[in-house]
């Protein structure tokens, strides 16, 4: 076996890996890259890229339908699976040379295609190499969870590694999980011309402010997506095009017939066969366990991204990648601050949220005051049709921004401006002293920024000031 001697091993070339590994490289560090499957990891071939790119297709057909109201003649379009598995593929294969082993290559990094695994507690083995490191990093990501439902084992099913595969027409798509990646693809293959029934547990998009979540469940029903909530499967039987799935709610079963049937019920981390033990790293079946520093029991070995569990997301991965270049290269006392990340369900509407919700504010035991401004009041959002929506601001003592919620069109876009609030620790003022350029959606922030005013024009107070300044003349 060849031994290698580097400044640092990365297990994993997803989003997390490749943004340390490409930071390390320019920096002149020595860096070996260990993948055993796809470069660019669950997000460029099976999870953000290929379903947005799915959900933009969809959006084409949705407009289509619902030209009426300006002035042009709606049609149905016609749907061409293939095409659309072929808009995705060709997606995917647009960003891919950004994740290639040619271009990391280039970039100085060894990369190794071939399955990790620690020896000891300083040495990995991967093929037919030894890599022996100054530091190493486990970014290894999740993969879908696959419940133990009865018959699922003996049933043709598709996760978000396999439905953008797909190239034929899906009559009905019976989708067994209710988070964002569900609800995603559900809406997707609704607007795709396929009939959808969402089977939820507990509560769709439950992680997310209620208040908000309820409006984005509402446009999906009206748009002819079922959503079927506090219901457990309890079976699922059947072949490719004629599925069957066994269901019960409260005391009642009934059995609901598709073609396909999708697992979107959550994410594990990707753990197996890295022999942890060997290495003193400590995990369990949620991830491996680490400090605010990102560090594992093994103070030679770091872990970021999914299979620390927590918030399962590319840009948390590319945080932690960024946490780790100023703790390994720079010994920067960078640490974890999970408060300031922000998260998307890209449905239409969009949902976005960042910081604390209303709930979590007041449990906190914070004295919050709540900031509202509706998308029927922009005149962008009128302009475009997309008027269904609203800002909402949690707003502490002396107006610091505690978090924001967005549910409406480009909700992804517009809670960047509260991410940066809250991540600098702003207040309200701050949100109230920039300029909007008219017409623009970002308006509503602003708006709902200036409603912690609202009752300034009535305060007696106020009005005393105002009345001695005019005695000035």
């Amino acid at each position: 076996m060849e031994e290698i001697s580097c400044d640092l091993c990365i297990i994993g070339a997803g989003s997390g890996g490749l943004s340390v590994a490409a930071a390390a490289a320019a920096f002149g560090e020595k860096v070996v890259l260990i993948e055993r499957h796809k470069m660019g990891g669950d997000c460029l071939n099976y999870g953000c890229v290929p379903s947005k790119a799915m959900i933009a297709a969809g959006k084409r057909a949705h407009l289509m339908r619902t030209a009426t109201p300006f002035g042009i003649r709606a049609v149905n379009p016609e749907i061409d699976p293939r095409g659309v598995h072929d808009h995705v593929k060709s997606v995917i294969g647009a960003i891919a040379p950004n994740d290639s082993v040619e271009r990391f290559t280039a970039l100085g990094v060894r990369v190794i295609e071939a399955a990790g695994k620690f020896l000891d507690k300083e040495t990995v083995a991967a093929g037919e190499h030894r890599i022996k490191a100054r530091r190493f990093i486990v970014a290894t990501g999740s993969s879908a969870v696959v419940p133990p439902i009865p018959g699922l084992d003996t049933t043709p099913y598709l996760t978000n590694e396999t439905i953008f595969d797909n190239t034929q027409r899906i009559e009905h798509l019976i989708v067994v999980g209710g988070g964002p990646i569900g609800i995603e693809l559900a809406q997707a293959h609704l607007r795709l011309g396929s009939r959808v029934t969402v089977i939820e547990g507990m509560k769709a998009m439950g992680k997310d402010d209620p208040e908000l979540s309820e409006i984005v469940l509402t446009s999906l029903r009206k748009e002819g997506l079922v959503i079927r909530e506090q219901t457990l499967v309890e079976r699922v039987e059947g072949r490719a095009g004629a599925i069957r799935v066994t269901v019960k709610s409260g005391e009642d079963r009934d059995t609901i017939e598709g073609s396909h049937i999708l697992i979107a019920a959550g994410r594990r981390p990707n753990l197996q066969g890295l022999d942890l033990e060997a290495a003193g790293i400590a995990y369990e079946r949620t991830g491996i366990k680490v400090d605010a520093g990102l560090l594992t029991s093994n103070t030679k070995v770091y872990a970021i991204g999914d299979c620390i569990g927590g918030l399962q997301f590319t840009h948390v991965a590319n945080y932690h990648a960024g946490i780790l270049i100023r703790r390994i290269l720079f010994r920067l006392p960078a640490k974890v601050d999970t408060g300031r990340v922000p998260w998307v369900t890209y449905t239409d509407p969009e949902l976005a949220h960042v910081g604390l919700s209303e709930a979590q504010a007041r449990q906190a035991g914070h004295k919050v005051s709540v900031l509202r401004w509706p998308y029927h009041e922009n005149d962008r959002a009128q302009a475009e049709r997309e008027t269904e929506g609203h800002v909402k601001v949690v707003v502490g003592p002396k107006g610091r921004i505690l978090g924001a919620s967005i549910v409406g069109s480009h909700a992804g876009e517009l809670i960047q401006m509260w991410s940066l609030a809250v991540a600098q620790k702003l207040t309200i003022k701050a949100m109230t002293d920039w300029i909007s350029p008219y017409p623009t959606l970002t308006e509503v922030n602003k708006r709902a920024a200036i409603r912690y005013y609202a009752s300034a024009p009535s305060s007696p107070m106020v009005r005393r000031v105002i009345g001695w300044l005019k005695k000035l003349g």
